[in-house]
């Protein structure tokens, strides 16, 4: 996959095990103010909360790569500037996470932080029913130092090609908790299914028909 400008080339592919180290730090700087994941998380003090993200993104990177969920990155220059985490098999990943995942995350995040999780996972996919099967959206984030350049949106286009090409599904969902992320997926034809709540932080669940 690739996307030209009249200024430069950016390069989408899947992606490669020496690009998760960088991939895990970009993810970490977008989601470091989640409001949910502060909230779920409960860590009092930052340098805490700071090291149990750290803890879920590994784990999260982990669990993607051996059950085979696409993982996207979006380069300029061979420099991976955006990634996307897509679930495309919920099967997969729900037995991969019954077991290590679930073992390593509790070590490292805490076991009710790891229950509260899971049961958002259960939660969102409880209220995709009617639109399965459908690939979700579960982690996107582009790198701070290159933001407001556009990447975002050439990866999300890119992910409609991903979308395109697979014949056993409806569309993609993501959920989001920062309303100025609606207009953002709303330009790309996102359209509102349902607000939800998780540990008292408000969140919109979005789909994007095929």
């Amino acid at each position: 996959m690739s996307v030209e400008t009249s200024q430069h080339e950016l390069i989408v592919r899947y992606l490669n095990p020496e690009d998760i180290n960088v991939a895990a730090s970009v993810l970490y700087q977008a989601y470091h103010d989640d409001p949910l994941l502060k909230q779920v998380l409960e860590a009092k003090q930052e340098a805490t909360f700071e090291k149990k993200l750290r803890s879920l993104i590994r784990e999260e990177l982990s669990a993607f790569g051996q059950t085979g969920q696409p993982m996207v990155g979006l380069y300029h220059q061979d420099r991976l500037v955006a990634v996307a985490c897509v679930i495309a098999n919920s099967d997969e990943l729900s037995a991969n996470r019954q077991w290590h995942w679930r073992l390593r995350l509790m070590m490292s995040a805490g076991y009710l932080q790891t229950q509260q999780l899971i049961e958002k996972e259960k939660s969102i996919r409880q209220a995709l029913q009617a639109h399965e099967p459908c690939h979700f959206l579960s982690l996107i984030a582009v790198d701070p130092h290159v933001q407001r350049l556009g990447y975002g949106h050439y990866l999300l286009t890119a992910l409609d090609d991903l979308i395109t090409q697979s014949k056993e599904t409806n569309g993609m969902a993501v959920f989001i908790t920062k309303p100025e992320q609606a207009q953002f997926f709303a330009g790309h034809g996102y359209q509102i299914l349902q607000n939800m709540e998780f540990s008292s932080v408000e969140g919109t669940l979005l789909f994007k028909n095929k």
